[in-house]
Order: C-alpha cells, then structure tokens, then sequence
C-alpha cells in the first residue's frame, strides 16, 4: 500500500454465529516461489490458483522485469515462461517489491549470483524492514549489497558472475533466509548448505523438487536441518496447483472458533506440517477442528477445515519450538486466547519484532485498547482471556496480519472494534471482507 494511500478505518461488531463453505486466496509463499521459479525454468509453467495480491504481483512484475514472461488468462490462469537459470537479464528500472518481505529476500538471493545489478525499493512498511539477515549470506557468495543505514531498503544487490558456494548457518529459523541462501546456490558451481537450528517452512525445498532440482534434506541430531543442492541447476517448467493460504486460514478458522454455533468448512488449505501449528495449538485449546479430503498437490499435503465453535477455548502454554511453524499466526492466536479460559502464555517471539510491524508491539498495543489483560515477559506474550470489552481503534502499522487479527476481535466483544486502516489487507488477503460477510460477520466503516 502506498503510504500516501488515504486511510479506510473499518470496524466488527458482535456477530451471530458464522456459518459457510469458502475458499481463501491462495497460499502467498507458494505463489511467490511459483512465479519465481516458473521465471527461472526452462518451458512454460501453469499456475492456477495464485494469490492476486499485492504482495505476489508486485513478485510477477519483478520476474518480467528481470526477462521472463508472465501473462493472466481472464479464467485466473497464469502462465510464466522462464529465462533459465543463470540468464536473468538487468532490469531497466527499479523494481518495487511493495509491502512484500518475502518477495524482496527471495529475489535479492536469486539476483546475488546473476552478474547484473538490480535496485529494490518497497513500501513505507517495507523501507523499515532489515535485510541485512539476507545481504551478510548472499555476501559471502560474492554479491555486493548497498542499503540505507540499518541494511534497510532501497537496496541496490550487485550480482557477481564468480559466485563461491557457501556454507551457511542460520542463527535462527527463517525461511526467508534460507530460501535466499539456496536460491543463490542455484547459479553457483558447487555445493551451497544451508545449516538451520530449528526446522522453517521448507515450500523452497518441496518446489525446488518439483522443478528438477536435486535437494539433499538431512536431519540434525539437535533437531535443526541440514539443506543442500549442487549448482549449476536446469529447472524445467512444472505446472502448480497453489493451496489455500493457512496464514489466511486462520482468521475465518478463529473468527468461528470464538463465536458460539458457528459451523465453517474451509477448502483446500495447505497442510504441510510445518505450517500447521495454530490448527495443532487451536486442537489442544479445545477448538474443535476436523481435517477431510487430505490429498497431495505438488508435493504439499492439503486438505479442508471443518471448523464448529460449540466449544470454549482453554489457555494453554504454547512452546518456543512451535513459533517457526506458527509465525504468521500469532497475532489472530492472541485474539483466541483472549476468548479463552484462563492464561495463554505464547512463548519465544522474538522474530515477531522484525515482521512487516513490530507485532508483539502493535498485539500488546490493540489488546490494551481493548480491554484485553496481557504481558509480555521478555520474548513471551501472555494474555488472559474471558470476557472481550472491545471498542478500541488499533493501530495497524500498515500491517495487514494487524487489521485482519483485530477485525476478527470485534465480532465476539461487547462493543466494536476498530482498526485505523484496512487497506493493508489487500497485499495478502483481497477478498477478505467480503468473505467474511459472507459467513455472517459484521464488518461496517468506522470513524476517523
């Protein structure tokens, strides 16, 4: 969203029971590497059912931008057509990745070992993002990185055309770094590893296989992973069938967790375990979720979400090790848990600091105008749920995860809940408004 983009204040108020059959957008890190990877394949890669917001099409510009083909048939249907590895060509312009943290990283691992410079710039939310946990890695491959102070965007990535593979360890689980680590490794003679403490979404891993290429996965004996492929890579053109975004999931899944009665199917959502930790936190909660049609779709398991609010939720502790699988997540579990019985401690968040917005922050922040007892003790949230007050105005920070989190709030408490802007909601979720009126939410304009 553009910073001078004119604020859109919207509010929930307390709703009946939610009822309905939906499907969400697209899975949004699955429809960035699709466009990405389609973009260095040899052939022609089928996409259907990409994410179409802001986030991944600002990804589809920057891979026409750097030389690939990328065309939209009026059914949804997208169709990239692929340069090849190693013959990326140097953008005639800047490229603007939006609010697209994930985009941005990916892209700059992919352009580090093209010999060709690239400028990035993004979003007043991106431009205060640090990417200096992906320009030290791809540094050591040869490329050359210029940020403003704080390794903040713009960024200009010099790309170096004798790149040295790399053996890298993570000092902390992150996808983004990883996948930028190996996608480097992809145009670089040699072996590229990438080392992890704990084990991150691995959607790079799985697609990098349906595209051709070799990747060697091995389990550490502290639990991390060891993630390796040998370069120079062909990939070769693989059409994609893009699940539904957990992420985006997550807000109909609580919103009909919290209000009593309400009876909600969710379609076709991805399910790869090491994103399915708010449906394996909402179970021992006492959420009652029921997973059917499970089925495997290019190599990601996916099935439907049948979700029923005829239980109250308990507080429970959710353990530290869980965050990688759950990071998106915690703003919409916090919302739970202030529905829930007693004390929901959500441990080690640290990585929430460094997310679109300060999360924990701006969490703790809409909580306490709405009412809502919580802590934070160090890196761990703590909230105590029961009764919601609402009628509090939250600060999104230009945080689309904020908006869609505290809307979700609303349709439980006692008085509306507002957020200051909704227009964020369209870099990872368009439709959401209108699916959840859909299911019977109460969402109206709120004022200034």
């Amino acid at each position: 969203m553009s910073s001078s983009q004119t604020k859109r204040p919207l509010q929930s108020l307390n709703s009946r029971a939610l009822k309905g059959d939906i499907r969400v957008p697209g899975d949004k890190s699955i429809s960035h590497r699709s466009l990405m990877f389609g973009g260095l394949a040899i052939g022609e890669t089928k996409i259907t059912g990409l994410l179409e917001g802001e986030d991944v099409l600002a990804t589809a510009e920057a891979m026409r931008k750097l030389g690939a083909t990328v065309n939209r048939d009026n059914d949804g249907t997208w169709h990239v057509t692929g340069v090849g590895v190693g013959a990326l060509r140097e953008p005639d312009s800047v490229i603007d990745m939006g609010n697209a943290g994930t985009g941005i990283r990916l892209m700059a691992g992919i352009v580090a070992t093209h010999p060709i410079t690239t400028f990035f710039t993004g979003d007043a939310s991106l431009c205060k993002r640090p990417m200096g946990r992906v320009a030290d890695p791809l540094a050591e491959f040869g490329a050359q990185f210029i940020t403003r102070e704080r390794g903040r965007p713009p960024m200009a990535v010099i790309g170096t055309d004798e790149a040295k593979p790399v053996t890298y360890t993570l000092p902390m689980a992150s996808a983004q770094v990883k996948s930028a680590v190996l996608l480097a490794g992809l145009n670089t003679a040699g072996t590229t590893t990438v080392i992890e403490p704990k084990p991150s979404r691995d959607h790079t891993e799985r697609m990098l296989r349906h595209f051709g290429v070799d990747v060697d996965v091995s389990i550490n004996d502290d639990g991390g992973r060891t993630v390796s492929l040998t370069g120079p890579v062909e990939m070769k053109a693989a059409d994609i069938v893009v699940p539904t975004d957990p992420s985006s999931a997550a807000f109909p899944l609580v919103a009909a967790l919290i209000n009593p009665e309400s009876q909600v199917t969710i379609r076709d959502v991805c399910l790869n375990p090491l994103r399915t930790g708010l449906i394996t936190t909402l179970i021992e909660m006492g959420g009652d979720i029921t997973i059917t049609n499970e089925r495997e779709e290019a190599g990601e398991t996916i099935g439907d979400l049948v979700v029923s609010g005829k239980n109250r939720l308990t507080g429970i502790v959710v353990p530290a090790e869980r965050a990688p699988s759950m990071i998106d997540e915690y703003p919409v579990l916090a919302v739970a848990a202030a529905y829930a019985q007693g004390e929901t401690r959500m441990c080690g968040l640290e990585e929430l600091r460094v997310k679109e917005s300060d999360r924990l922050a701006a969490v703790a922040a809409g909580l306490a105008a709405n009412g809502i007892i919580h802590r934070i003790e160090g890196d761990d949230l703590i909230v105590t749920g029961g009764d919601v007050p609402g009628g509090g105005m939250v600060e999104t920070h230009l945080d689309h995860r904020i908006a869609m989190s505290f809307l979700v709030l609303g349709l439980g408490a006692n008085d509306p809940v507002a957020v200051d802007d909704a227009n964020p909601i369209a870099t990872s979720f368009p439709s959401f408004e209108a699916l959840m009126r859909e299911l019977g939410a109460n969402l109206a304009p709120a004022g200034s």
